[in-house]
């Protein structure tokens, strides 16, 4: 028996074979052509079905893991039309007259090692996503595919790392985990995986990969971040109990549609789903949440070549609003910026977008794009319960700011005798330490928070979630952040606001009381979550 010790980012157990995850590693040679316009017409052909094969792999992350964990695929499909990418590949073939794999391969090499060398930790994650969409159109001017999974058991994937494409690529039905050499907690494989409710466990370090083999037996606990090979008898079983135990839980869940978000004391309190799309709404309804307390708009705009029009967004906000029947719809205003990326919006490159010109910064500095999305979200809010949601705040001016372009907005749909809703909620998100610090004086203005604790973990403790190096640091349940959060309701509740958290730890149960403890009203987590949030809240005793 050998044990291996990674970081557990799905808090489930998998027993089953090991399969090692197997590339097809092309080599790439320079070759010299003499037809330039061929070579050319096979990159674009290759580009072309890349792009083919990037829509499919989206629509499965979509039904699979949800809009917010598809939109790196979105990505993918905007990096391989990226002007300066496609300029670097076709010279090398037109001017130089390299072969089209040669050309992607140096591009891909050239654009990796840009990236790498930032100091923005962000734009050097940005070098894997350049080598995953040039290995996808080398395998296609190669006609290469990995071939995975053939077995018709369920199988530990086991792998250095694994791409996101390559995550979502694998038949879910064959997977019973995934484990890998490197990695963090907050990598688009992590995060996929755990949206998939596939045990996960990363970093184990790349010795492992030379001590186990394919067809061993093996366990992989999401929880502890243990992977045991070739487990003796009582080890397995005593998982498989545990296995057992979990599958129970698991169905007595469901038992719990219907019922009511209420603590034992009689306190009740919301719990909403976020999502990122229409196409999201069923996995609402299906898992009973309460509403939905995150509905992130910029889909619309990352979906689109150019800015979605003042229409095309009332339809999606009028769908969502009639499906969800009454239900509180809360839509955040686009939060587009840092890794939400649309070329047609010319932003600036920068060396800290995280920190930079983004969400309502945009709409305030571009109101022509603010006042658009508005008027659709009035029109709209006539078929259902609305509440808008603005993000990124940081002062009083900027709440101030707002509701005048509300008025105007409100005003401008008078004047033409078009409808709207006069009980449409207005609401911040709380993820700035500067908002949660002067909650007391943005509560007066707004009707509600949401504390957004991604982001408000973030730029607490000066740690970017997206470096793996960083995660030692970056503590999610740091008193810091728990002071701020109950700063927040505390205030919002003085000042006749209510307050909830659509954040990441809105669906950690570990701190479920002491949240509901603080006075928090909602929650709001991602479908497959709602129940697991619902169970804790019946058991919990504030009195």
């Amino acid at each position: 028996m050998i044990k291996f010790i990674g970081k557990g980012v799905c808090g489930a157990v998998a027993i089953g074979k090991i399969s090692l995850f197997k590339r097809n590693n092309i080599k790439i040679e320079s070759v010299k052509v003499d037809d330039k316009e061929y070579e050319l017409n096979r990159f674009e052909k290759a580009k072309q079905s890349a792009l083919v094969q990037l829509e499919e792999i989206y629509n499965k992350a979509l039904a699979e893991a949800g809009e917010d964990n598809a939109q790196i695929f979105e990505i993918h499909m905007m990096m391989i039309e990226d002007e300066d990418y496609n300029d670097a590949i076709t010279d090398m073939i037109s001017s130089q007259g390299f072969n089209a794999e040669y050309a992607v391969s140096s591009a891909s090499n050239s654009f990796a090692e840009m990236f790498s060398s930032m100091d923005d930790d962000y734009m050097q994650a940005r070098a894997a996503d350049v080598r995953d969409i040039s290995d996808r159109i080398i395998s296609c001017l190669t006609d290469s595919k990995t071939e995975q999974l053939s077995t018709e058991d369920k199988l530990i994937i086991c792998a250095d790392d694994l791409a996101p494409s390559e995550t979502i690529s694998l038949d879910k039905n064959k997977v019973l985990a995934f484990v890998t050499a490197y990695g963090s907690s907050n990598s688009h494989t992590a995060i996929l995986a755990k949206s998939m409710n596939i045990p996960a466990i990363i970093g184990v370090g790349e010795e492992f990969l030379e001590k186990i083999e394919d067809g061993q037996s093996a366990i992989a606990d999401g929880f502890s971040g243990e992977l045991i090979v070739i487990p003796d008898s009582e080890t397995v079983s005593f998982y498989e109990n545990k296995l057992k135990e979990d599958n129970a839980k698991n169905e007595a869940l469901k038992n719990l549609r219907g019922k009511e978000n209420i603590t034992l004391d009689g306190t009740r309190i919301d719990i909403f789903a976020n999502i990122g799309s229409v196409k999201n709404v069923d996995k609402v309804l299906e898992n009973d949440a309460g509403g939905i307390g995150l509905f992130r708009s910029e889909f619309l705009y990352l979906e689109n070549s150019d800015f979605p029009t003042e229409e095309e967004q009332f339809t999606a906000y009028k769908n969502v609003l009639e499906e969800m029947s009454g239900k509180k719809v809360i839509i955040r205003t686009m939060d587009i910026g840092a890794d939400k990326q649309a070329d047609y919006f010319n932003l600036d490159k920068e060396d800290n977008p995280a920190l930079g010109l983004r969400a309502i910064r945009i709409c305030l500095t571009r109101p022509e794009i603010f006042i658009t999305q508005l008027r659709a979200l009035y029109r709209a809010s006539i078929y259902g319960n609305l509440g808008i949601m603005f993000p990124m705040i940081t002062s009083v001016k900027e709440i101030e700011e707002i509701l005048e372009i509300c008025k105007q907005v409100k005003s401008e749909l008078d004047n033409e005798n078009i409808n709207y809703s006069d009980k449409v909620e207005l609401g911040i998100m709380i993820e700035t330490p500067a908002a949660a610090i002067i909650s007391d004086k943005l509560a007066p203005l707004v009707d509600f928070f949401s504390v957004g604790t991604n982001d408000l973990i973030q730029y607490t403790l000066a740690c970017d979630r997206q470096n793996s190096h960083l995660e030692r640091f970056c503590d999610t349940h740091h008193e810091a952040i728990l002071r701020l959060i109950e700063i927040s309701a505390k205030n919002a509740h003085s000042n006749g606001a209510w307050i909830g958290i659509c954040g990441e730890l809105a669906a950690d149960t570990t701190l479920t009381e002491r949240f509901l403890r603080m006075g928090i009203d909602e929650l709001s987590v991602s479908p497959s979550f709602v129940l697991k949030v619902r169970d804790k809240v019946r058991q919990i005793d504030l009195k």
